[in-house]
């Protein structure tokens, strides 16, 4: 009984101390330390790929380069705009910068890729956007698309680089490359584990920029950060990750974007419920509606009953080094009518057919990860060799 309690008495102290630590020393991102990387880019022309999270302290980082004299000749938009949050698929218009003045260009929908005449001029290209670290999340992939048109036209990227708040573990499936598209394009697992920084170095080094081009990449770390490091994000990487929780639940809780089931898009609390009618009622039911993140969300205006994770955190649910596959499971062992669970895009989502047969063949998540581990295990071999952070 001593050693029990001297043991738990061990680990609270490790605890206080780190989040002492952690409250002494928080992460700094990269573009806080323009010490380090404003030499690269004064008196050149400047592109920069950035979002509402792109943020200095409290000031945007257009506006910081702009303050200190940095000349941007266009501003690159991903999924969800620049400065103000559209809701998921939505089209993103070219235009201006109201604040600025500066040309602005998508790169979601049907212009993915910066052209030649996008980059005319340009001499080095600022990726600095917030990343939650999974596979299915479609910034990592518009930063591969920009790093190859800068490997293709002669145009230096500097990626900013930030805290991953899933960056304390690795796991999934490999993604099947017969099934690459925008939510996955690479044969990587569903949590990463990797800084943006540190998976542009992967990209750039595993050569899977198209037809094997390097990019002339400089990474600007973050300080204060490692693996181990909980990180709290200080803005919403999108319209429909509200809040931590959320962030935690998104690598589980986002396979069901690929059923005929409800994560609670178009309610207070995307990301943090399930439901469908089609569910039994246990005690616990939400009814989409249209608002401004969720214009048209799935089952809108229609009763769901399902299960409410909004308490996650507080129950220990997360965060936990594992994609949690029994949510998605257990939807499906209730669904009644189970040929019209998934749609055609789960497979897309989960990087080939393998989940779904796994699902539908009665495996438990336990067998399911057991499939899981030769492929994690060669891609953590992988990943060593691009890592920044211990």
């Amino acid at each position: 009984m001593k050693r029990s309690f001297s043991i738990i008495a061990l680990l609270l102290v490790l605890l206080t101390s780190f989040v002492s630590c952690v409250a002494e020393n928080p992460p700094i991102p990269g573009s806080y330390q323009n010490e380090l990387y404003l030499d690269m880019i004064k008196d050149k022309s400047i592109a920069i790929v950035a979002n509402q999270t792109s943020m200095v302290e409290e000031v945007h980082l257009v506006d910081k380069l702009l303050s200190e004299g940095i000349d941007i000749k266009v501003i690159f938009s991903p999924e969800h705009g620049f400065r103000n949050m559209a809701d998921a698929g939505e089209s993103i218009p070219d235009g201006k910068d109201p604040e600025t003045g500066i040309a602005l260009l998508s790169l979601y929908g049907s212009h993915k890729k910066p052209t030649p005449d996008d980059l005319n001029g340009i001499d080095v290209v600022i990726f600095d956007i917030q990343d939650v670290g999974t596979r299915f999340y479609t910034y990592i992939s518009t930063l591969q698309y920009v790093m190859e048109s800068c490997a293709e036209n002669n145009v230096k990227c500097l990626v900013l680089d930030r805290p991953n708040p899933n960056g304390f573990y690795t796991d999934g499936n490999i993604l099947d490359t017969a099934y690459s598209s925008f939510v996955g394009l690479n044969p990587i697992p569903i949590v990463h584990g990797m800084t943006v920084g540190e998976y542009a170095r992967m990209l750039n080094g595993e050569g899977w920029l198209k037809d094997g081009v390097k990019c002339d990449l400089t990474v600007i770390n973050c300080k204060n950060y490692d693996h181990a490091t909980f990180y709290e994000l200080p803005v919403l990487p999108s319209p429909n990750l509200p809040n931590q929780t959320s962030i935690y639940l998104y690598p589980s809780i986002c396979f069901f974007e690929g059923t005929n089931v409800s994560l609670g898009r178009g309610t207070s609390f995307p990301f943090q419920v399930y439901g469908s009618p089609d569910l039994p009622d246990t005690g616990f039911s939400f009814t989409p509606v249209s608002v401004p993140e969720a214009k048209n969300p799935p089952l809108l205006g229609i009763k769901c009953y399902g299960k409410d994770l909004t308490d996650a955190i507080e129950k220990g649910l997360v965060p936990k080094p594992e994609i949690n596959l029994d949510l998605v499971i257990d939807a499906y062992s209730n669904f009644p009518q189970k040929d019209k669970f998934f749609t055609k895009y789960f497979d897309t989502l989960a990087g080939g057919p393998v989940l779904r047969e796994q699902i539908e063949s009665g495996m438990t998540a336990q067998q399911i990860r057991e499939t899981w581990r030769d492929g994690l295990a060669k891609f953590e071999e992988i990943r060593k060799k691009y890592l920044l952070y211990n």
